[in-house]
């Protein structure tokens, strides 16, 4: 599997979607607690439009804190013009760029989860291809997803998919559909609901 090509196409079906929603639905609080749908939109197009210096720079601005730099970019993107955040999506959809230390996973996942992370708040359904699921599922239990994955949340929980063949861990058992797995695995608590197993308590009070 080509990872790049796959988050191409993540990307330009996500701007296909964002193209099409109505001013309305571009202001609705997304599951980010810091950012609405158009916010995360911008938030995407940050690695497409700021450079590794542009992002140390950043950070400088905010403390050296990672989560206030971006959450600071992304703001800063969402003041353009919404058709041309979406616009940028779609052009430089196939860009190469990954985080340092990471691989093209950590793209691929920020694309599902935060692709997610719009259509949950407006009602609208995703299948996400099986791979694609199984690729970034795999990723958000190793070091490389250490900022996506609030720390410890993870710890001694069995983690079982009921739509595709993936498990991983011993212990109380979270069980759930792939897209409610990759919410809850990154803190998206909107997602426990959606899962069951006796390891679901543990993982809501760690996410709390």
């Amino acid at each position: 599997m080509d990872i790049f090509a796959e988050i191409a196409d993540e990307r330009r079906g996500l701007a296909d979607l964002l193209g099409a929603l109505p001013p309305e639905h571009r202001a609705t609080q997304s599951l980010c607690s810091e950012w609405t749908v158009q916010e995360v939109a911008a938030h995407l197009v940050v690695p497409l439009e700021v450079g590794i210096p542009g992002f140390l720079l950043a950070m400088v601005v905010s403390g050296g804190s990672f989560d206030r730099a971006n959450v600071r970019l992304a703001r800063k993107q969402a003041q353009r013009p919404y058709e041309e955040m979406v616009e940028v999506l779609r052009t430089k959809a196939d860009s190469r760029f990954t985080p340092p230390g990471a691989g093209p996973e950590a793209p691929l996942t920020d694309v599902l989860v935060h692709g997610l992370d719009i259509r949950w708040p407006l009602g609208i359904p995703r299948d996400i291809p099986e791979q694609r699921s199984r690729t970034s599922l795999d990723f958000l239990t190793t070091r490389a997803a250490s900022s996506c994955v609030p720390k410890g949340a993870l710890d001694g929980l069995r983690l079982e998919a009921t739509d595709i063949d993936w498990v991983h861990g011993d212990g109380p058992v979270v069980r759930g559909a792939s897209e409610s797995l990759l919410l809850a695995m990154t803190g998206r608590r909107a997602a426990l609901d959606h899962l069951e197993g006796h390891g679901v308590p543990a993982l809501r009070d760690r996410l709390s």
